[in-house]
């Protein structure tokens, strides 16, 4: 699949060459090439486009980007270019602003996804990996024996398909999936506890295992 990963930060520099390794073609969005590439901790050796651009040609949109600014970075790749793809969010909206813990800018009765969802309707969208730790979204043996649990949430069944896909070749073993996008309230709202236990267990190399 041609795939665009939008935001140049950590996620986005885990996720884009871990999806190139699994054989995917894919290049990199950011708000300014030239200042991207002049950064010391730009390593990547894939094509970096800025946002105008970066979607073109592609089968599947990553919205790697803090969920707090998500929405102007989809804007400026542009609802055209979003039409008819699959556009997985994996951000969630944290807020540190007041310090740690962090809150939540959205939660209870809305959710990033599902405001990404209702600004570009004619995207497909679809939640996941936002659960985990950009290591172990690429590498789920991080945490445990690898078996632990991954959720995919969307009201599109393409979406849902090209979800399990990726998720497939990462290794992910155990995936839930929902039939509704409204689920990403929960799945964004897990991640305050999630700080917590990052701290209580000095690592972030976990995740949760549904029993059933």
């Amino acid at each position: 699949m041609q795939i665009a990963v939008l935001g140049t930060g950590v996620v986005g520099r885990t996720l884009a060459p871990a999806l190139a390794a699994a054989g995917h073609e894919v290049v990199v969005g950011t708000r300014d090439p030239a200042a991207t590439k002049a950064r010391d901790d730009w390593t990547l050796d894939l094509p970096l486009k800025a946002y105008d651009g970066v979607a073109e040609g592609a089968d599947v949109v990553v919205n790697a980007t803090n969920g707090q600014v998500a929405l102007t970075a989809l804007g400026a790749v542009g609802a055209q270019a979003l039409a008819g793809k699959v556009l997985l969010d994996v951000s969630n909206p944290l807020d540190f602003s007041q310090g740690f813990p962090p809150t939540l800018t959205v939660k209870d009765t809305d959710s990033v996804a599902e405001q990404i969802q209702r600004a570009f309707p004619d995207a497909l969208v679809a939640k996941t990996l936002n659960t985990v730790n950009c290591q172990v979204m690429v590498d789920p043996g991080r945490a445990g024996d690898g078996s632990s649990t991954m959720f995919v949430a969307s009201d599109h069944a393409q979406a849902r398909t090209v979800a399990r896909q990726l998720l497939e070749g990462f290794g992910w073993r155990d995936i839930i999936e929902f039939e509704e996008l409204n689920a990403a309230r929960g799945m964004e709202m897990w991640l305050p506890l999630w700080v917590r236990l990052m701290g209580r267990l000095g690592t972030p190399d976990f995740n949760l295992k549904i029993v059933r």
